[in-house]
């Protein structure tokens, strides 16, 4: 008798083994007309998989959580199969689900382009209403070979080649269409649903080597349904209007150019926001027991190597040779933790020093592949708000709960409120036994139950020296951003000789907890332009005020105006130009200032001012120290206004 457990604890037993598809017709019907795929031993499996053993079976539907890979894998085989049908010759090679969508590579003589998509887009909902059942089949490495030269796939043809003789090759025939995939699959087309729409092509590489031929990749979104397809096409509607490069111009914040690949040419407005976030967070770091050092930009090769990264992060590392000295070379730092060691290392520490909390605006390089870099997101020059604090073992859980609690209040300052947490345990590229990569990971998991948060696992993706918590953020528009990360290291503190003395006289490693809130300050603040969209509340705007004469005869008027809010501490501009008031405004509105204030002869008259707000009709009418006050008052950053 075979006994399957099903999520909710239920059990079905069968008289012998029972493919997914009877399972989920034992239930009932609307589940077997529901079901797309099992899971079982962690694994998503074709419905037409059978259970032969007794196992715990989840039945795969839209609405569960592996579905949507599932559906974008198929929608790319959809794909695959329309453009071969539409433009005969065309030699099909990988296709991946992606994060939110597909892709498939082609090799075509002539260029795709965007006007082509509407006739796949409806050839391939001509394949869904066709229904075409799926079906794996299993052929010798030699057939398949074979196969696919007959037919002038080339591609796929070279790359089974290179599979072991004796390994089976795994074919997902569909319809008369067929490919070369591991599966798992949907059991017919007519149950992936039309949620999909293509969204451009770009070029690639056969085996990502630029000496291949160039293939032609064609990129889609797929979703569960239809809603869900509108709500992600409005969002990247919505995301271009917040793109912080286009948002950058028009506020006049910053600009990058091909001499200085991956580095942002501040100008003043973005300075002064910049100088903003940083003159926050340093008064919080204050605030919360950190001591702010600076550590140097240039070190020798041998102390890379000493801590690990020469050999586990060289490759984003720029080198510089020494030209005194030919046999040497040295590196710009690409993170700061070293640095902090050696000056943990100055002196004698004892336990009564601890947890000695050291905080550094890090200026940081690290040479990005340029195919990564994106605007001021994604950069080769940044500067971390980073800070190390060594600890003792029975400190981490009191100094993460206290780091976590500082985190999420600055979040919130930031108008985020929406921060979800994922555990990044040991990569595969790291240093440090396992044993210590256990006591490492055991720590930081018990210190966040302590400090009160839940998590999702995120395998793999912790640093090479110890496993981290990352903090995400989720914006306006429903987009998440990585930022705060929180790491425990038992790795650097031995390899780089840190050391204290305990209570019972002897030297002892301290815990150092690698920790960043806002990542990197470049990163943050094109962040926060998209998530505001470069509409900041008054704190952060980096010009708060404009004032502007609608006649020439009221600019002393005017300028008296300006000083007083100057005076109160806004930052103000002030524009006398010989134009049309309604132009001033739009000019100024588009820079996204959040107050505009227009100055008259009546207002001059009567001592008084109007002030427009951005995003609002209509105007209001202050007297001068009405308006000074009010504007003052709102103008304070959150830690002013909670002193």
């Amino acid at each position: 008798m075979l006994t399957i457990t099903l999520p909710d604890g239920a059990k079905r037993e069968f008289p012998g083994p029972v493919t997914g598809a009877e399972l989920a017709a034992s239930i009932g019907p609307g589940l077997a007309k529901a079901a797309l795929a099992i899971k079982f031993d962690g694994k998503v499996r074709d419905l037409s998989t059978l259970i032969a053993s007794d196992a715990k079976v989840e039945i795969v539907t839209r609405t569960h959580t592996d579905a949507l890979e599932l559906l974008r894998h198929d929608c790319a085989h959809v794909m695959a199969e329309a453009i071969q049908e539409l433009f005969p010759g065309t030699q099909i090679t990988f296709g991946p689900s992606t994060e939110t969508g597909f892709y498939y590579d082609f090799f075509r003589n002539e260029p795709f382009s965007p006007e082509d998509f509407t006739a796949i887009e409806k050839k391939m909902k001509e394949i869904v209403d066709r229904d075409e059942v799926i079906t794996r089949e299993i052929w010798t490495r030699d057939q398949a070979v074979e196969y696919f030269k007959t037919i002038g796939e080339r591609f796929k043809a070279e790359w089974i080649g290179e599979i072991p003789a004796d390994e089976d090759i795994s074919i997902y025939r569909q319809g008369n269409w067929l490919d070369l995939c591991v599966g798992p699959h949907l059991p017919s087309t007519g149950k992936l649903g039309k949620a999909f729409k293509l969204m451009k092509v770009a070029g690639a590489y056969w085996r990502g080597d630029a000496n291949n031929p160039q293939l032609q990749r064609i990129y889609g979104t797929c979703w569960s349904d239809e809603k869900q397809l509108a709500a992600y096409l409005l969002q990247l509607e919505e995301a271009e209007k917040r793109d912080h490069r286009r948002l950058g111009r028009e506020m006049n914040l910053f600009h990058q150019q091909e001499e200085a690949v991956g580095a942002i040419f501040w100008h003043p407005k973005g300075w002064r926001l910049y100088r903003k976030l940083e003159s926050y967070i340093r008064r919080r770091l204050e605030i919360n027991g950190y001591e702010e050092v600076k550590t140097p930009q240039i070190l020798d090769r041998s102390f890379w190597e000493k801590s690990g990264h020469w050999e586990k992060f060289r490759e984003a590392m720029f080198v510089i040779p020494d030209d005194e000295n030919p046999e040497k070379q040295l590196a710009l730092k690409p993170m700061n933790c070293p640095g902090h060691v050696q000056i943990f290392r100055q002196g004698i520490k004892s336990y009564r020093d601890l947890p000695i909390r050291m905080a550094e605006f890090g200026a940081c390089h690290r040479n990005e592949p340029s195919g990564a870099l994106h605007g001021i997101m994604r950069v080769r020059a940044f500067t971390q708000d980073d800070a190390h604090i060594f600890c003792t073992e029975d400190q981490i859980v009191g100094e993460t709960k206290a780091f976590c609690d500082f985190l999420l209040s600055v979040y919130k300052d930031f108008g985020f409120e929406d921060v979800m947490v994922k555990f990044s345990d040991r990569p595969e590229k790291r240093a440090g036994a396992d044993a210590t990569w256990d006591k490492a990971e055991d720590a930081l998991k018990t210190a966040t139950t302590a400090a009160g948060l839940s998590y999702t696992l995120n395998p793999g993706e912790g640093a090479f020296y110890g496993p981290k918590l990352e903090f995400v953020l989720r914006d306006t528009i429903g987009r998440d951003w990585q930022c705060g990360t929180l790491q425990c290291d038992f790795v650097l503190p031995e390899r780089l000789d840190a050391a204290y003395i305990g209570e019972d006289g002897q030297k002892h490693r301290p815990v150092m907890l690698h920790r960043a809130i806002f990542g990197s300050l470049e990163r943050f603040v094109g962040i926060l332009i998209e998530h505001h969209a470069g509409k900041f509340p008054l704190w952060l705007a980096p010009t708060q005020v404009v004032v502007c004469s609608i006649v020439s005869d009221v600019e002393p008027y005017a300028e008296a105006l300006a000083k007083k809010l100057k005076a109160a501490g806004l930052s103000v501009e002030t524009d006398y130009r010989n134009e049309k008031i309604n132009y001033k405004v739009r000019e100024h509105s588009l820079a996204k200032v959040p107050v505009i204030i227009a100055v008259g002869k009546r207002d001059e008259e009567a001592g008084t001012v109007a002030i427009r707000r951005l995003g609002e009709e209509g105007q209001k009418t202050f007297t001068i120290d009405e308006a000074v006050t009010t504007l003052a008052a709102e103008a304070k950053s959150p830690l002013d206004r909670a002193a």
